[in-house]
């Protein structure tokens, strides 16, 4: 039995900024892992001032794919794209772009997943809580999507035209870059004298941000390094001397040599807390 992990994200670099070192263990132990990415990312910023170049800035959403595809081989996993526009992350009371995967309607926009669902036939989903893990437009549709082609593969009724229907055993929620994560490698770094960035990060996380419900932890520090390597591949999003590039991996891997997640649905039993994404699943 070949076990099937579908990742379903918003962006090409989301997927390796949030669980790729789980998806790069599972993939080296012999799973199947495919990645969905609902957008092309196209109205995404240049976040590393080295690809902020003119010749750049004119194709993105073509640089955004040839990145993608270096981080899938990276990462050793499928992927597919479900075809939508990127709708940006418009500033306070700024309309969203026409057309965009935010404003679609969610029938619409969840049919693609639906017939991926039902063509890769996974055992496990894996995409963002209710939040989005924080509130970008295409995050928040993700999720929404996600639940409900999570919810409609298994039903022959809904969304004819699209497969024989798949009945998806687990779907999870990333627990990915939480506050207790920074909080964790900020005391960590301040006790061995290594100059944190996490400070500023954490000095701005809003008292309302709601903390996940962690009720799995992967081990996969050992794929840290193969996580990094994907990321860095999104060299437009990425600045190798920022942000969450800066910190220790030596640290990280001491302190939380995991990546989690919330166990949203289940259709086998397993007992909580769980190491394992096919806890019940497997064989």
């Amino acid at each position: 039995m070949t076990l099937r992990l579908l990742s379903v994200h918003a962006h090409p670099d989301d997927e390796s900024s949030k669980g790729a070192a789980t998806l790069a263990r599972y993939a080296a132990e012999g799973v199947d892992v495919m990645v969905a990415t609902c957008t092309g990312g196209e109205r995404g910023d240049i976040l590393n001032p080295a690809m902020d170049r003119p010749e750049v800035r004119a194709d993105l959403a073509a640089v955004r794919r040839a990145e993608m595809e270096a981080a899938r081989a990276v990462l050793g996993v499928r992927q597919r794209f479900l075809g939508f526009a990127d709708s940006g992350l418009p500033g306070p009371g700024e309309p969203l772009p026409d057309g965009c995967f935010a404003v679609r309607p969610l029938g619409e926009a969840a049919r693609p997943l639906v017939a991926l669902i039902r063509g890769f036939r996974p055992h496990v989903v894996v995409t963002y809580d209710e939040t989005g893990g924080y509130p970008h437009p295409d995050h928040v549709r993700t999720h929404e999507v996600t639940v409900e082609a999570f919810g409609a593969a298994p039903d022959p009724a809904r969304y004819p035209g699209t497969g024989e229907p798949w009945r998806p055993l687990k779907l999870y929620y990333q627990a990915a870059l939480s506050r207790a994560w920074f909080q964790a490698m900020h005391d960590a770094m301040t006790e061995r004298g290594i100059d944190s960035r996490m400070g500023p990060v954490l000095a701005g996380w809003p008292d309302t941000a709601p903390a996940p419900e962690v009720t799995t932890r992967v081990p996969c520090a050992e794929y840290f390094e193969v996580r990094d390597r994907a990321l860095l591949a999104h060299a437009t999003q990425v600045d190798p001397d920022a942000g969450f590039m800066a910190h220790p991996r030596d640290v990280e891997r001491e302190v939380w040599p995991t990546e989690d997640y919330h166990l949203a649905r289940t259709a086998v039993p397993t007992s909580l807390p769980e190491d394992d994404l096919f806890a019940g699943v497997r064989p």
